[in-house]
């Protein structure tokens, strides 16, 4: 999939991974549309990017919302092609303590956002997509969800999570074989320790601690380098029902 000129939604954009990812595709000739939660940050970054940048307020549990984003980013010359899903949640909360069993509001409310969200959003693009003409390849676009490493390792208190993610890393193979027909590809991350905002907030001997776990390189990985991956995914027409680690050969330990 070429992304020069190619319509594209980073679904989570404003900030941390999505942000990343959005700046990528944009410098890369993209016309991008930001969808996020954050008003503020969203509208600041289609300010930053300019041209061939728009700004979706979308709440990733609100279909209609997201429906709205996929239609704008449709609006590009020859369509959606790109869809980049990286809204998420994170929450730690053991399956039972003595206190009592895992809330399961919180644990609802965290698969709302991370599995039922992205499946949202993989739905709608790829709706959107099926109306595009083939390239000479016969694509008509490419989707790329966010899985997390905590699908395969998770820790303790990440039940939720893990669960949530283990749900994206499923879906993967079978959405790509649902839309092979059309020429529509679909890939997942699944990253590992990565400087995004959820980690700024930790003390500085807790991220160096992290980051001494990682086999190499020894450092929390970059947002450019999970966007990296991600158009390059959108580029290699091969990558297709794949989830990707991107971790520096992390194994995640109990706790």
């Amino acid at each position: 999939m070429r992304i020069e000129r190619s319509g594209a939604l980073v679904v989570g954009g404003a900030s941390g991974l999505g942000e990343a990812t959005a700046r990528a595709l944009h410098e890369r000739g993209a016309h991008v549309v930001v969808a996020d939660l954050d008003e503020a940050r969203g509208a600041a970054l289609e300010a930053q990017l300019g041209e061939r940048a728009r700004f979706a307020a979308a709440d990733v549990t609100q279909p209609d919302q997201l429906e709205q984003a996929v239609a704008l980013a449709a609006q590009a010359p020859g369509g959606l092609r790109i869809s980049i899903h990286c809204a998420g949640i994170a929450h730690a909360e053991r399956t039972a303590r003595s206190r009592g069993p895992h809330r399961a509001e919180t644990f609802e409310r965290v698969v709302a956002v991370n599995l039922v969200g992205t499946f949202h959003a993989l739905r709608l693009a790829s709706a959107a997509m099926l109306s595009n003409e083939p390239d000479g390849g016969g694509a008509r676009g490419v989707i790329v969800n966010t899985a997390s490493i905590a699908a395969y390792d998770g820790q303790i208190g990440q039940l939720a999570y893990a669960a949530s993610k283990g749900g994206v890393v499923a879906l993967t193979l079978p959405a790509a074989r649902d839309l092979a027909d059309a020429g529509i590809r679909v890939c997942a991350i699944a990253p590992g320790l990565f400087d995004t905002p959820l980690l700024a907030g930790l003390p500085a001997d807790a991220r160096t601690q992290l980051a001494a776990a990682i086999p190499f390189p020894p450092r929390l990985g970059l947002p450019a380098e999970f966007a990296q991956l991600a158009c390059q995914i959108a580029e290699n027409e091969m990558l297709n029902g794949e989830v990707i680690r991107l971790d520096g050969a992390l194994r995640m330990a109990p706790r």
